[in-house]
């Protein structure tokens, strides 16, 4: 049975220094983080200004022309058409690497509520900001290690040729994540892992799904799930939210 890890991702205050809206209604926006490093000349890397947003997204007008590391990417989305993931950090990278072909790899993202007075938020949306699930893969292939890159069928590396960070001047991926298409998504709406009283304080899929103890700053933790653990939070997405069935 298929094993589960997520991670954090996208806009956070510390990069680009905000973070990404949800309206009451669940919907949300995925915002990058900025690229940091060089990228090939041979190929196109979107900027903010490229990137079109559902909701309304305040960003610095200094930004607008400043490019985006696109990581995850999700077909359809920002212009992507595979559903790929890399890293370079091994604290992300060593669990990612320990799953394989049929987990599923999650990614959430810290969300700040609209600055809507109006806006009448649901009981379980934290005031202010939380954390909170927005899109999953099933693997496709074992995760690729940085060094098993160069080694891979030419068709395989043309799906990853999206990504992040092959489109860097070095190449610095220690990982790297494939979902398939039939069984990936970016959720239409977010899944909240915040307790409802206050975002820093996780709620019951973080204590009591994942391996994770909930104290500290668990948002930035990468979250595993056993295969008991992942059967549950399935069919939370399935049955009670309704944003993902990859089965």
């Amino acid at each position: 049975m298929p094993e589960a890890l997520a991670i954090n991702v996208a806009a956070n205050t510390t990069l680009p220094g905000f973070r990404a809206p949800i309206a009451p209604d669940g919907r949300f926006v995925y915002v990058p983080i900025p690229e940091r490093e060089p990228t090939r000349e041979d190929v196109a890397v979107p900027t903010y200004g490229d990137l079109e947003f559902s909701l309304p997204v305040d960003t610095p007008g200094d930004l607008a022309d400043r490019r985006v590391h696109l990581d995850p990417e999700f077909a359809g989305h920002h212009g992507s058409r595979e559903y790929t993931y890399g890293d370079e950090h091994g604290v992300k990278a060593g669990p990612i690497s320990d799953l394989e072909a049929g987990d599923y790899l999650l990614f959430y993202a810290t969300l700040e509520r609209l600055d809507d007075p109006g806006g009448d938020y649901p009981d379980w949306a934290p005031p202010e900001w939380g954390a909170y699930l927005i899109g999953g893969f099933r693997l496709a292939v074992d995760p690729v290690t940085g060094e098993g890159y160069a080694d891979l069928s030419p068709d395989l590396r043309d799906r990853f040729a999206n990504n992040a960070h092959v489109k860097r001047a070095s190449f610095d991926a220690k990982v790297l994540a494939l979902g398939d298409p039939g069984a990936s998504a970016l959720f239409d709406r977010a899944v909240p892992l915040s307790d409802p009283a206050v975002g820093a304080d996780p709620n019951r899929i973080v204590t009591e799904l994942s391996a994770d103890s909930g104290r500290g700053p668990w948002w930035r933790r990468p979250l595993r799930f056993d295969e008991t653990a992942t059967e549950k939070l399935l069919s939370v997405l399935r049955d009670r939210h309704g944003v993902w069935d990859p089965e």
